[in-house]
């Protein structure tokens, strides 16, 4: 695709930089830190306390209360604190176990008494309230506490459990549309709009899932957010922690569903990690290294029956053979990780911090197809590294900007082998069948030819102010510029020649051209108030957003390769960037002591993943359309308009007494600009299929949220969501799909793929800290949706989704006891996935039957299907491990 003039570029480029340094320092990011409000009154009179110091101990946050006897402590790291409160002539109090979150306010009312003798100091446990009554959306936080206990490994774990979730979509909508950050700053791969990253628990301070509306400061997500809060080291301590488990898949006994489960490998998952934190020795300086070796052989195996070079007669039906029938796994996770955090604060009311999040994987794919000749497989290799610098300045107690520099690098490969001309490729040749009655159709020849890369660098300048305006004003701006730089497609692609029938290596060629590069650039402002008075809050913002693609697209769709004789002429224009502008509001009222009611309502876009925009999006290739052809495939349109949604949402949290909360909220998605695709008629009657803003859906539910903590070593959790996710595709393509085999392709409203009506999430722990723990998850989900057939043929499909899977239960299960070995804290535990060894869980359906298990007059690909255990849920796993952790006090 042809790019836009370098001046162009440099222009818009150079406005940008200069209104964004324009901005500073009156522009926020996302949040990483919490508040702290309350009043300090007299306990025998009631009159407020003027000048009362409060200070957060173990940091060098504090202030005073003002002539009302309020106080506001902003910029607070989420963490768990005591808050000392001292004032002259009274009694000093210490409140133990303050829990502060980001982007949410604690409130911290106290009474103080007379002093009656000197320097006596009153020690008291701050109650952690069940529900936040002045939260204005459905937001989940679990901290690094309630994390520890749950049968969970990494980041994703966590969010999977969350109400509202279902298989990584946000009520109801498509994959892709959460935005992930990590310390308040995107972590998303613009390509494919999936985080690049994979947190391990043990780096995570706290983690925030908003699943209902979400405020100004968040962008490019429709559905929700994902903010993990990094833990950060001691300067007064040397912390350190390391983890150690093995587990396998058990299936306790042969079982048809799952080859060769029968057998044992308690090595065949292995995790190892190692965590370390304290200061450098520089000036107020600490850091935090946590390094994780990831390996797993997966539940899924074949037989090395052949090789990839093997040469048999399939005519003839001689078969040559030459493997040695070993057990070879056939989808593996072979992951290294690494986190490092370096704090400095040396200049009072300077924070400055670096990190870095790397990652390299070599994960192969599960291809069935392949199970006799597993080496003729390729696995992809990734590596990813986010790091960049952070830096946060108090201004003044209520004032503090924050920079951050970040830059985000994806480099993906997918091949068999790096060197396309490498002669393995042209010895095995490709995959080749000897037909389904030839070992039921497997792949028993040659390789894999595919080949595909991915280098993405994404450049992030992104600085905030968050100002206490007035004790009932939080106020924030913000701004972010964002430059990728992008180049993906086929590295080479290997083929064979019409004419001669040899394999060839076609590198850059007319047909085959080379990865492309693209540089889009995208630009956001915001700015946001947050009211809370009494306790009454309001949160309330506008967002705008800007994109350039910076490619070219025909200015005539129906002449789009200019080659039409006699049609209107078409020439290469630019796309147009767009603009877009989102308002949010949220509104929390409070109808009881600890409760409340709360609305919100927002404009939400997001761009559809880039790799939408320009895969396969040369409209040159179209110069020899035929009428009737429709061999291009489905063509990509760099002029995409941003995805949108509208969504309102009504609630109430209500703590009815000491042991119990409940959160219930109602809401609505209208889905409109979602990624589709239109059939474009040219002028000489031919017609093609290209990706557009067509298609549309809709999402109405409820979710029911009830916590019961009955004290500190037993609590259970239930929730429960009703959704309704309609749209007129689940996919992009499935309206070319539909028109190609036939079908109507008008728009109509049917369930899609997702579809969970009911989904309940319960949860239970017993626990004596610093003893043992047991936790056990429940998860309930009814069928989504499939088509049914009565037959085989045109027109045997039934409506679309109008069928519906059987619904599903699983359990996990975690267990801990600790262990004080000569000052050294040890645990060992065991964890259980799938307990019950569930098999059908909304997976994969025969059409007939509604099942995985049989299919009605099987076709030879219902056969093949039949003993594919890729059809059924994961199988039980076992995890059992142990971990240490230790910290030696610094002075």
């Amino acid at each position: 695709m042809k790019k836009l003039s370098t001046a162009r570029h440099t222009t818009r480029f150079g406005i940008f930089f200069l209104i964004f340094l324009s901005l500073i320092p009156s522009i926020s990011l996302a949040d990483t830190s919490g508040k702290l409000t309350g009043r300090i009154t007299d306990k025998k009179t009631g009159e407020p306390l003027i000048g009362v110091n409060i200070v957060v101990q173990g940091t060098s946050i504090g202030t005073a209360t003002d002539f009302e006897g309020y106080f506001v402590i902003i910029n607070v790291p989420p963490n768990v604190y005591n808050v000392r409160i001292s004032s002259v002539g009274y009694e000093s109090k210490v409140v133990q176990g303050i829990a502060i979150n980001s982007g949410q306010t604690t409130t911290l009312n106290e009474k103080l008494s007379e002093q009656v003798i000197e320097g006596n100091e009153v020690v008291v446990i701050a109650e952690k309230p069940i529900v936040d009554t002045r939260q204005t959306s459905a937001v989940a936080i679990m901290n690094k506490e309630q994390i520890a206990v749950l049968p969970v490994q990494n980041l994703q774990d966590i969010v999977n459990l969350q109400a509202g979730v279902v298989d990584g979509h946000f009520r109801g909508g498509r994959k892709g549309e959460v935005q992930y950050q990590v310390d308040g700053v995107t972590v998303n791969n613009p390509l494919t709009n999936e985080s690049v990253v994979s947190l391990d628990r043990s780096v995570l301070q706290e983690v925030q899932v908003i699943s209902g509306t979400f405020d100004a400061e968040y962008g490019q997500a429709m559905s929700g957010v994902v903010n993990a809060i990094l833990r950060s080291g001691k300067t007064d301590a040397l912390d350190w922690s390391a983890e150690m488990y093995v587990g396998d898949y058990v299936g306790f006994g042969k079982n048809i569903k799952y080859p060769y489960l029968d057998r044992i490998d308690p090595m065949g998952i292995q995790s190892y990690q190692l965590s370390l934190s304290g200061p450098t020795g520089l000036p107020k300086t600490t850091f935090l290294l946590s390094g994780r070796r990831f390996v797993s052989q997966g539940y899924y195996f074949g037989k090395r029956v052949f090789n990839p070079n093997d040469n048999s007669d399939f005519n003839a039906k001689i078969i040559n053979p030459t493997g040695d029938n070993t057990l070879i796994p056939l989808s593996t996770n072979d992951e290294w990780s690494g986190q490092m955090k370096l704090s400095n604060s040396s200049f009072e009311g300077l924070q400055l911090s670096y990190q870095a999040l790397l990652s390299l994987t070599n994960n192969k794919p599960y291809r069935f197809d392949f199970r006799y000749n597993p080496d003729g497989v390729k696995t992809p290799r990734s590596f990813s590294l986010v790091h960049g610098i952070d830096f946060t300045q108090m201004l003044s107690p209520k004032i503090f900007y924050t920079i951050n520099l970040r830059q985000n690098k994806i480099d993906y490969r997918d091949y068999k082998y790096e060197d396309i001309y490498d002669p393995r490729y042209y010895q095995a040749k490709e995959p080749r069948s000897g037909g389904e009655d030839i070992y039921d159709g497997a792949i028993i020849q040659g390789l894999d030819l595919g080949r595909y890369m991915e280098k993405t660098t994404v450049n992030i300048l992104k600085a905030s102010v968050t100002a206490q305006a007035t004790n009932i004003h939080l106020i924030k701006i913000g701004a972010e510029l964002q430059l990728s730089d992008i180049t993906y497609g086929n590295p080479g692609v290997i083929d064979r020649d019409t004419l001669t029938g040899v394999l060839i290596p076609y590198v850059n060629s007319a047909l085959f051209p080379a990865p492309q590069n693209y540089k889009p650039v995208s630009f956001s402002l915001y700015a946001q108030d947050r009211i809370e008075w009494k306790d009454v809050s309001v949160r309330g913002g506008v967002r705008v957003e800007y994109f350039d693609a910076k490619a070219t697209v025909p200015s005539d769709l129906q002449n789009p390769a200019n080659t039409i004789t006699g049609a209107p002429s078409s020439k290469a224009k630019n796309t147009t960037p767009k603009i877009v502008v989102a308002p949010r509001l949220g509104v929390s009222y409070p109808i009881m002591v600890n409760g409340s009611i709360y609305f919100s309502y927002g404009h939400f876009y997001q761009l559809p993943a880039i790799n939408q925009f320009f895969s396969n999006s040369d409209y040159s290739k179209l110069k020899n359309l035929a009428g009737g052809s429709t061999s291009y495939g489905v063509i990509g349109n760099p002029d995409l308009k941003p995805e949108f949604t509208t969504q309102y949402e009504f609630g109430m949290k209500a703590q009815l007494n000491d042991y119990f909360g409940i959160d219930g909220s109602l809401y609505y998605k209208d889905i409109r600009n979602l990624l589709g695709v239109e059939i474009i008629e040219t002028y000489n009657s031919s017609r093609y299929t290209r990706l557009t803003n067509v298609d549309f859906g809709s999402v109405s539910g409820f979710t029911l949220a009830l916590d019961y903590r009955i004290s500190s070593s037993f609590n259970t959790s239930l929730d429960y969501s009703n959704q309704f996710a309609l749209g007129n595709s689940s996919d992009p393509s499935e309206t070319a799909t539909r028109a190609a085999a036939g079908k109507d392709a008008n728009p109509r409203e049917i369930p899609f793929n997702w579809d969970q009506r009911h989904t309940v999430n319960a949860q239970v722990v017993f626990q004596d800290p610093n003893n043992y723990s047991l936790t056990a998850i429940a998860k309930f989900a009814s069928g989504q949706p499939y088509t049914p057939t009565i037959g085989t043929g045109f027109g045997a499909d039934l409506e679309d989704n109008s069928g519906r899977k059987s619904s599903g239960v699983t359990v996990d299960f975690r267990g801990e006891k600790q262990i004080d070995l000569y000052g050294v804290a040890m645990s060992a535990f065991i964890r259980v996935f799938n307990v019950f060894n569930t098999s059908s869980f909304n997976g994969f359906v025969f059409s007939t039957t509604g099942s995985p298990d049989y299919a009605i007059s099987p076709s030879s690909g219902d056969r093949v299907q039949l003993m594919d255990p890729n059809r059924y849920f994961a199988p039980r796993r076992i995890e059992i491990g142990i971990s240490v952790r230790g910290s030696s006090a610094i002075e």
